[in-house]
């Protein structure tokens, strides 16, 4: 495994500013076998984003009976049952977590902010997967060339994260950086490390949040899930691993979607990301080929449907042009808004 390239790392676009020991510093520098030896058997997602979380694992561990290492690990793998293993090791900070976590196959208490090294001969797994967790390594870059050393060549990292967390352990670059800025840190934590291929992002934010949740009634989505992963390079064959890059790309999330869709007449909201639709006057045009007045259009620039828009468009030859979520209520259908860029906004969409 390459070793880390600090100068590189220090290089970067992504807050380059902070990228120092400073950075990985908390409020509590406190040992964390003691800030962690009391039991936590709570869920740190709600249970839509939690689905999220455990389709997106089975979708993209592909091998047959995995060696699986789950990195910073508590109660909870987040394995869905549809993904077999050979062994599954944890390796947290909790003895009781680790014990009580029912796919674990073993367990290692070791805490990686005070010795980076993991402790595993390399090329032992197949599959190291980091969830919710990340936030917390005073020392990334060490971490993820361990992750390389440990990894068969072709093998799986995936780190997943969202926007919460334990405020006195969490570094403090990742406090003062905006959820789209730690999905660049983390891509940086790869190419810092050396010996990953291109990583691959994930994002699923916006969908509703789960009846009877605390914080339903508040009208809050679910929360965001957010994941950067990368193979291990060097394989001679290599594993056919699914690009997934939104919730659209999740099997559990179509189906949802197409229920969420029949419900749009009732609920004004997009689909895709369950932001509020906001009407919108059809312009005259001797073009336009609607008969209605005014359409409901969704205007989030974080939406999935309006987001990978670009990337479909460029597949089909077709550059500087992407389209947004527009519903006819009329006909009680959702449809594809064209708009050439993004600066135009509202008042570039066309007939």
């Amino acid at each position: 495994m390459d070793e880390p390239n600090s100068s590189r790392f220090a290089d970067t676009t992504v807050a380059g500013r902070m990228m120092n020991r400073e950075s990985f510093t908390r409020v509590d520098e406190s040992d964390d076998r003691h800030y962690y030896a009391s039991d936590r058997f709570v869920q740190h997602l709600d249970t839509t984003a939690l689905t999220v979380v455990e389709d997106l694992i089975g979708e993209l561990i592909v091998e047959e009976s995995p060696a699986i290492l789950d990195l910073m690990a508590g109660s909870d793998c987040h394995l869905p049952s549809t993904v077999g293993s050979s062994t599954v090791v944890g390796l947290g900070l909790n003895d009781d977590e680790l014990r009580n976590n029912p796919r674990l196959t073993r367990f290692v208490v070791h805490d990686l902010n005070q010795i980076s090294r993991i402790p595993f001969p390399d090329g032992e797994f197949h599959v190291v997967l980091n969830t919710v967790s990340v936030k917390y390594l005073t020392q990334p870059l060490e971490v993820f060339c361990e992750v390389g050393r440990v990894l068969k060549p072709g093998g799986l990292f995936l780190v997943i994260f969202s926007k919460r967390f334990f405020h006195p352990k969490v570094v403090k670059i990742w406090r003062e950086l905006s959820e789209g800025e730690r999905i660049s840190l983390v891509k940086e934590y790869f190419a810092a490390a050396g010996g990953f291929d291109e990583p691959k992002v994930f994002r699923a934010h916006g969908l509703p949040r789960p009846v009877g949740d605390r914080y339903s009634a508040l009208g809050l989505p679910s929360d965001p899930v957010y994941a950067v992963y990368a193979d291990r390079s060097g394989a001679h064959r290599r594993p056919q691993r699914p690009e997934i890059t939104t919730m659209l790309d999740l099997p559990s999330q179509r189906e949802a979607l197409e229920v969420r869709k029949k419900e749009v007449k009732k609920t004004l909201c997009c689909p895709y990301c369950a932001e509020k639709l906001e009407k919108w006057t059809v312009p005259q045009h001797p073009f336009t080929q609607w008969d209605n007045e005014f359409m409901y259009l969704c205007f989030s620039n974080e939406c999935p449907f309006y987001s990978r828009s670009w990337k479909t468009m460029a597949r089909q030859g077709i550059s500087g042009l992407s389209y947004r979520l527009m519903y006819n209520p009329e006909k009680d259908r959702c449809m594809a808004a064209p708009v050439p860029s993004l600066a135009d906004k509202r008042t570039s969409l066309r007939g």
